[in-house]
């Protein structure tokens, strides 16, 4: 018996109240070394510096390139245009790029090359179908003596239509336009410059 009253004695929370029992909680202190406090600190900025951030990352590069890239694209097994670049690289979205250069060419019904289209760079958009040309963007309809320059073209297979809304300079016949905008056919056949500035005359021996 007197084992039980020194124990009951020296553990008073065993038959306290809940209640009573949380407040001998607060009332009781604890002592923390500042030895175990420095070593906590120090392990864990070891463990932020072992990491590699780098690791982290998402890859959003590349995923295939391919070089002297020639693509066809024809309708009722007849050759309508074809695509031409030295250098594609494909993004896992579907996305392409060719950063060396991009030569667009388009034919009539019967074979005949009709207009093509240059970039210093090119890109393709999967999801709107489209394909952007950046820098010295030169078009040049061989049946209609009617050129283009630009910075920037973009051109919509299925709608079958070019436009920009840069600066343009468009060569046709013996006149020359500048202006900003431009929408047209992909034959580059009928345009129209959303904000023309002005024209001129071309000189002999003169042309873009």
């Amino acid at each position: 018996m007197k084992l039980v009253e020194k124990a009951v004695e020296r553990l008073p929370f065993l038959i306290m109240p809940f209640q009573t029992f949380l407040k001998y909680l607060c009332t009781v202190k604890f002592t923390i070394s500042p030895i175990l406090i420095l070593a906590v600190v120090l392990l864990s900025t070891s463990c932020r510096e072992d990491v590699d951030t780098s690791a982290l990352q998402v890859y959003d590069g590349p995923i295939n390139s391919a070089s002297n890239v020639h693509l066809i694209v024809s309708d009722s097994a007849i050759v309508r245009s074809e695509i031409r670049a030295q250098k594609q690289l494909e993004f896992a979205n579907g996305n392409q790029e060719f950063p060396e250069g991009i030569d667009i060419q388009f034919f009539e019904k019967d074979g005949q090359l009709s207009t093509t289209i240059k970039a210093d760079r090119g890109y393709f958009d999967k999801n709107e179908n489209q394909y952007r040309g950046v820098g010295n963007v030169q078009v040049n309809n061989l049946l209609k003596d009617q050129k283009l320059l630009s910075e920037e073209l973009f051109w919509k297979p299925r709608e079958k239509r070019i436009f920009t809304e840069k600066f343009v300079t468009v060569q046709d016949g013996g006149t020359l336009i500048n202006g900003t905008g431009l929408e047209a056919d992909d034959s580059f056949s009928d345009y129209e410059i959303k904000d023309p500035r002005d024209s001129r005359i071309l000189v002999p021996g003169e042309g873009i």
